[in-house]
């Protein structure tokens, strides 16, 4: 495990003792940069014990409840956040006041609760909030700017199929959905219609969006074009979570140097703007 560097960000992680949050810290610890914050929801039991003790990494930060979050936010120097969509309402406006640097990856917000969080940031502290921190998802994101869809006759047609694990409880993805605002934009598409069942012809105007949720599957993203005689397909296969750990600890420590209170996206991280 290497040395703690001074000069790397501190992070304040949220949702800690989570699947995410865990890996978080760790891929952090392995980069060099210390956790000094560590927020869980209300009542959970390992509030009150360390990094070190919960196993998670031999760092002595110990784990905090909500009621604890401006002395966790204040000793860091990003928030990081993968939890639920109730949380971050009441969390983010609370850190964003602070004018610490925001990495949000919590997925499962109405377009409602989006634009309240966005509300609660802006003007007040450089963030970055995606549905997906893969760096190969941005990649396809900006790839998609590129595609001449003016270029397709009428008769080929624009479909997303995304398939996850059995626990993830929003669908279709925020990732498929991003791809599907973008397709649709570009293509026209002015109707999304999710799965179908009986007689259900596809229309011009429709764009299809499909979701699967079988075993443990981290996510695959598949965007289909498809005419008369031929097809093409963009697929992203994540072989784990990890890809979402790498792309928000990179982001987060990108972001530690941005000074500007604004609302940044993956694709200033990779430099693809």
């Amino acid at each position: 495990m290497p040395e703690i560097d001074a000069s790397k960000p501190k992070l304040c992680v949220a949702g800690a003792a989570g699947r995410m949050g865990t890996k978080i810290i760790q891929e952090a610890r392995r980069r060099g940069m210390a956790t000094s914050g560590a927020v869980e929801c209300a009542g959970h039991p390992q509030i009150g014990q360390s990094l070190s003790e919960m196993g998670i990494s031999p760092q002595e930060t110990r784990l905090v409840g909500p009621d604890r979050l401006v002395d966790a936010v204040t000793a860091a120097d990003v928030y990081v956040s993968f939890t639920m969509p109730a949380a971050e309402l009441a969390n983010i406006p609370t850190v964003a006041s602070l004018g610490k640097p925001i990495v949000l990856g919590t997925t499962g917000f109405t377009p409602e609760q989006k634009s309240q969080i966005i509300a609660a940031i802006q003007g007040k502290s450089p963030a970055i909030f995606t549905y997906n921190y893969s760096i190969g998802i941005n990649i396809i994101f900006k790839l998609l700017e590129t595609v001449p869809f003016k270029a397709f006759p009428n008769g080929y047609d624009f479909s997303i199929n995304e398939i996850h694990h059995t626990g993830k409880k929003d669908a279709p993805s925020g990732t498929a959905k991003t791809l599907s605002e973008l397709i649709a934009k570009a293509r026209g598409y002015n109707t999304t219609v999710y799965g179908r069942e009986g007689l259900s012809p596809r229309a011009p105007q429709e764009l299809e969006v499909t979701a699967l949720r079988a075993g443990g599957v981290p996510g695959i993203h598949d965007i289909i074009i498809a005419g008369p005689n031929e097809m093409i397909r963009i697929e992203h296969t994540a072989f784990s979570r990890d890809v979402f750990v790498d792309g928000a600890v990179t982001a987060a420590e990108w972001l530690s140097k941005q000074k500007e209170p604004k609302m940044y996206s993956m694709a200033d991280v990779l430099g693809l703007n």
